[in-house]
């Protein structure tokens, strides 16, 4: 309806978001997930339609795109209440900003958009078809509401100001011995090795001493972090299972 010019949408117009979507990914936990995504480029993940959306029809085209945007759920962060200011991890979690200047996840609407490369376009038999992505940034089972595709010419700003985060976190040298490594598969293991580089410590916890568990592809990587070398000091088969 109209008001003095100003047009408003009803509730019967504006009916909730559907999950079309969701990722499966190597990351059962928030834990160790890439800060942003494209970080760790060697990650595939997944994205498998609900049944409702298995339409080979409402794929054509997309595999004349290199990246796509997908539009998800902060799937464990969605709360009643909101703050209009955060604490950015970039920062060391000491100084606060407008969470709209922000990537955080506790948000009014826990909403979140993240640029993948697709690499390409399966016909799984029980799923029907599925797009393998890579540079995910998200937990495994996340709902996704959209997918649209990323041009190039609109999409890319790369001479653009970027706040307090103008440039990636320097990355870590990653010390991983042999008789560990070898419990991953070999598939995995490059993914595994782009994640501990970037630190997955939250960035005001900076304790050498401590060890720190990283639930991945379905081992427990056990490491610290001293000097700015990240040790594995353990590997394990993880109990954690990915979402249903």
């Amino acid at each position: 309806m109209r008001r003095k010019g100003i047009f408003t949408m009803s509730a019967e117009l504006h009916p909730p978001l559907k999950v079309i979507a969701r990722v499966r990914s190597d990351f059962p936990e928030k834990f160790g997930i890439p800060r942003q995504s494209g970080l760790v480029p060697d990650a595939l993940s997944r994205v498998v339609f609900e049944e409702e959306y298995r339409n080979a029809e409402a794929l054509r085209g997309l595999e004349g795109f290199d990246y796509l945007w997908l539009i998800w759920e902060f799937s464990e962060n969605v709360r009643e209440s909101w703050s209009p200011t955060v604490r950015p991890p970039r920062l060391g979690g000491n100084a606060r900003l407008g969470v709209f200047a922000t990537r955080s996840p506790f948000r009014p609407n826990p909403i979140g958009l993240s640029s993948v490369k697709l690499e390409r376009i399966e016909d799984d038999p029980v799923h029907g078809l599925v797009l393998v992505i890579s540079g995910a940034d998200l937990m495994d089972g996340t709902p996704v509401y959209d997918i649209k595709p990323y041009v190039p010419y609109t999409d890319a700003h790369p001479d653009a100001a970027g706040g307090f985060a103008p440039k990636p976190d320097k990355t870590l040298e990653v010390a991983f011995p042999e008789a560990y490594l070898r419990q991953i598969p070999e598939k995995k293991r490059s993914a595994l090795l782009q994640v501990l580089a970037q630190d997955p410590r939250p960035s005001y916890r900076a304790d050498g001493e401590r060890v720190y568990g990283l639930y991945y592809a379905g081992f427990n990587v056990r490491f610290r972090v001293e000097n700015g070398v990240v040790t594995v000091v353990g590997v394990e088969k993880s109990e954690i299972r990915n979402k249903k």
